[in-house]
């Protein structure tokens, strides 16, 4: 049940942070609101997290290896997980201004992914800077690509 759980756990994080830090860059992009950007972190925090736990579930009910407890704890893990990760990013919307926010959104983020990517790395015993290089580069291109995506529907939509 320990690899359930830390896959529930990984999924979750990762996701969670990813999402919503591409959520919020094309959102504030797009609408400059903070009304607009909070309204979405609540939502995908909630929404995002059941759909990913659900996939999660039926990713593991596919691979027809797993007892029922297994299931339901990296179900429940993907959850708890990507919710946590995701809400906490309202934080700082309530607390600073909204470009103060952004840029400790995306700090902390990368933060976490760095953080985690090391940690995951060093137990595999893999090339920890491998590992964090290559998850940061994901997460990086998701920034971009929402913010250029924003920057388009604040233009022609």
């Amino acid at each position: 049940m320990k690899l359930s759980i830390k896959k529930g756990f990984g999924f979750g994080v990762t996701s969670g942070v990813i999402t919503t830090l591409g959520l919020i860059v094309g959102l504030n992009s797009s609408t400059g609101s903070v009304l607009v950007v909070t309204g979405g972190i609540m939502i995908i925090a909630i929404a995002d997290a059941m759909s990913d736990a659900l996939g999660i579930h039926v990713s593991e009910e596919f691979e027809n290896v797993h007892k029922d407890k297994e299931i339901w704890a990296a179900t429940i893990m993907t959850f708890l997980s990507k919710f946590v990760f995701a809400a906490i990013f309202i934080i700082p919307f309530l607390l600073f201004s909204l470009s103060m926010a952004i840029k400790i959104s995306i700090v902390g983020g990368l933060s976490v992914i760095v953080i985690f990517s090391y940690l995951m790395a060093k137990s595999y015993q893999k090339n920890p800077i491998k590992v964090v290089f290559e998850h940061l580069l994901i997460a990086e291109l998701v920034i971009i690509a929402t913010h250029c995506i924003g920057d388009w529907v604040s233009v022609y939509i």
